[in-house]
C-alpha cells in the first residue's frame, strides 16, 4: 500500500494493516450478507492498540527498557516509558557524532592522504625518502592506494633509494577502540591518521593436504594485495580461538587448528594502521614497476614536494555511509576530527560538551563515537531532544538509513504507508533504535528505544563477548519490541 492509497482504503483499513501487517485482512472472506452495523467510538481503533507497558512485559527482556516518542516539529512528548534512565546507545551514538561532525567541519569537509618526494627525482630514481601521510580519511582502501601508485609513476618514479616513510599523525594513535572486546573482532580496530579498509586484514583458509594453506590480505573490490607485516600460525590447541602479539611494528596472530574446519576468512583488526598502509603501498607500487622498501613510521609532519594526492569523499557522503553500515572506525575518526582532542575519552568529552551547549543535554556521557564502549550513557529523553533540536533533522533525516517497518509476525511489510528512517544499535544484551516515522496520514513523530540488561552483559568473559548464549534471542525480542511500539505510534499518534 502506498500513502496515496490511504484514502481510497480508508483510515480503518489502513490501521488494520498497521495492525496486522496486511490490508487484505479486512476484506478476505468477506461474509454474503453483512450483520447490522454496531457502532463504535470515535477512537476504537487507537483503544484497540495494547499499550506499551504490555509489550514491553511481553518481551521479557530483564535489564531495563526505556522509550519516548515526540511530535517531530514542535518536541512535544507524546508517550514515554523510564525516559530518565540512562542506557548505553550503541550505535545510536553514531547518530550524534554525524551531527557533531558535521555541525563542525561542515557538510563539504574532504580528507586528503598524501604522497610527498624529500629529495629530487633523476631518472626515475627518488634520492631521498618518500612519505605517505594520511590526513585522517576513514574511508581509503587499497584500490585508493592502487590509483595513488599509479600517480608516483606518472611523475617518473621508479625507485626510491632512501626510506619508505609513514605519517599518522594527523590524529592520536590508538591501538584499539574498546578494550573489554575480543581480541579477533574486526569492528574494534587501532585508530591512526593513516586508515586503510578500516583497519581490518583479512584472514583466509584452506585445507592442504594435512595442513593448511593460509594467507593475509588487504582485499578490496579490485585487487587484493597479500600483507607481509602480518603473521598468522596455527596452533595445535583448541582454545582460545585466537591469540594476538605485537613485536616492533609487525602484527603476530595464531589460531586455534580446531577451530578451522576445512576453510573459511574473516576480517581480523589491525593495530598499527600505519604501517599496514605503508606495506600495502609498498606492495601496490611493484605492480606499477616502482620499487619501494619497507615502511618505517615517522614522528614528524612531512616535508617535500607534493607529487601525488588523494580526496576523500564529502563529509556528509562519509557520514550516510557510516551510518548505513555501522562503521566504528569511521565514527571515531570522524569524532576525532572533529574534537582535535588527544584520546577517544577526551573526544567523548568534548562532543558531550557540544551536545550540553548546542541541545541543552547535560546528563549524556561519551568515551567515545561509535558507541563500542558501553560506558557511554544517555537517556531516551536526551537522544529525543537531539533529534528534535535545532538543525538536527535537517542534517540527519537524508542521511539516516530507511528501516522497513514489519508486521505482527516480524516479517518485512511491503509498500507500508509508514516510513521509518533510524539509527539501530547493538551490543551484547544492547539494542537501541532512534530516528524520525512518518505516519500513514503525514504526521512527522521523533522518537527513541533503548533497552539494556547491563549485569548480564557484564556477566560474560571477554572470550563470550563474540557470540554470547542467549544474546541472539534476547536481541530478536527487542527488536520485534522495537517494531510493536512503531505501529502502535503510528495508529495512537496520527493527526
Amino acid at each position: 500500500m502506498n500513502p496515496s492509497d490511504y484514502g481510497r482504503y480508508g483510515r480503518r483499513t489502513v490501521l488494520s494493516f498497521l495492525l496486522y501487517g496486511t490490508a487484505g485482512c479486512a476484506l478476505a472472506n468477506a461474509p454474503e450478507r453483512s450483520s447490522r452495523p454496531i457502532g463504535k467510538p470515535a477512537d476504537a481503533e487507537r483503544r484497540a492498540v495494547p499499550d506499551g507497558d504490555q509489550f514491553i512485559r511481553d518481551a521479557n527482556l530483564g535489564g531495563k527498557v526505556s522509550y519516548l516518542v515526540a511530535d517531530g516539529r514542535t518536541g512535544q512528548v507524546l508517550e514515554s516509558h523510564g525516559p530518565l534512565v540512562a542506557h548505553p546507545p550503541a550505535s545510536v551514538a553514531k547518530a550524534v557524532t554525524a551531527l557533531f561532525a558535521l555541525e563542525t567541519l561542515g557538510s563539504q569537509h574532504r580528507y586528503r592522504t598524501r604522497i610527498y618526494a624529500d629529495g629530487p627525482i633523476s631518472n626515475g630514481v627518488l634520492k631521498g625518502d618518500l612519505i605517505l601521510a594520511g590526513g585522517g580519511d576513514p574511508t581509503l582502501s587499497t584500490d585508493d592506494l592502487f590509483e595513488l601508485a599509479g600517480r608516483l609513476k606518472t611523475a617518473g618514479l621508479r625507485e626510491v633509494r632512501g626510506k619508505l616513510k609513514v605519517y599518522g599523525g594527523a590524529l592520536p594513535d590508538i591501538a584499539e577502540i574498546d578494550g573489554t572486546q575480543p581480541v579477533q573482532v574486526g569492528y574494534n580496530p587501532g585508530i591512526s591518521g593513516l586508515n586503510l579498509n578500516f583497519n581490518r586484514v583479512y584472514l583466509e583458509w584452506k585445507r592442504s593436504g594435512g595442513g593448511y594453506a593460509i594467507g593475509m590480505d588487504a582485499r578490496s573490490e579490485k585487487i587484493r594485495p597479500g600483507v607481509g607485516f602480518v603473521r598468522t600460525q596455527i596452533a595445535d590447541r583448541a582454545t582460545p580461538i585466537f591469540t594476538y602479539s605485537k613485536s616492533q611494528d609487525r602484527e603476530n596472530w595464531t589460531v586455534a587448528r580446531k577451530a578451522l574446519g576445512n576453510a573459511g576468512g574473516r576480517w581480523l583488526p589491525v593495530r598499527n594502521a600505519s604501517i599496514y598502509a605503508g606495506d600495502v603501498l609498498q606492495t601496490v607500487a611493484r605492480s606499477h614497476g616502482i620499487k619501494l622498501p619497507f615502511p618505517e613510521r615517522s614522528s614528524t609532519a612531512p616535508k617535500g614536494n607534493l607529487i601525488a594526492e588523494h580526496l576523500s569523499p564529502d563529509l556528509t557522503k562519509i557520514c550516510k555511509d557510516m551510518l548505513k553500515f555501522s562503521t566504528n572506525l569511521t565514527a571515531e575518526v570522524v569524532g576525532l576530527s572533529t574534537s582535535n582532542a588527544s584520546s577517544l575519552k577526551g573526544s567523548g568529552s568534548s562532543m558531550s560538551g557540544w551536545a550540553s551547549a548546542k541541545y541543552g543535554v547535560k546528563k549524556a556521557r561519551f568515551v567515545d563515537h561509535s558507541g563500542l564502549g558501553d560506558s557511554t550513557k544517555m537517556t531516551v529523553h536526551e537522544m529525543v531532544r537531539i533529534l528534535t533540536g535545532e538543525g538536527a533533522k535537517a542534517r540527519l533525516q537524508p542521511i539516516l538509513k530507511r528501516v522497513p517497518p514489519r508486521d505482527a509476525a516480524n516479517k518485512v511489510v511491503e509498500n507500508s504507508p509508514i516510513n521509518i528512517v533510524a539509527k539501530t544499535g547493538t551490543l551484547n544484551f544492547v539494542s537501541a533504535l532512534a530516528g524520525y516515522i512518518q505516519t500513514p496520514d503525514g504526521r512527522e513523530l521523533a522518537f527513541a528505544i533503548f533497552a539494556s540488561d547491563l549485569p548480564r552483559r557484564r556477566a560474560l568473559s571477554k572470550a563470550d563477548r563474540e557470540r554470547p548464549k542467549g544474546s541472539k534471542s534476547w536481541n530478536g525480542r527487542a527488536k520485534r519490541l522495537q517494531n510493536q511500539l512503531i505501529r502502535r505510534w503510528s495508529v495512537v499518534h496520527s493527526s
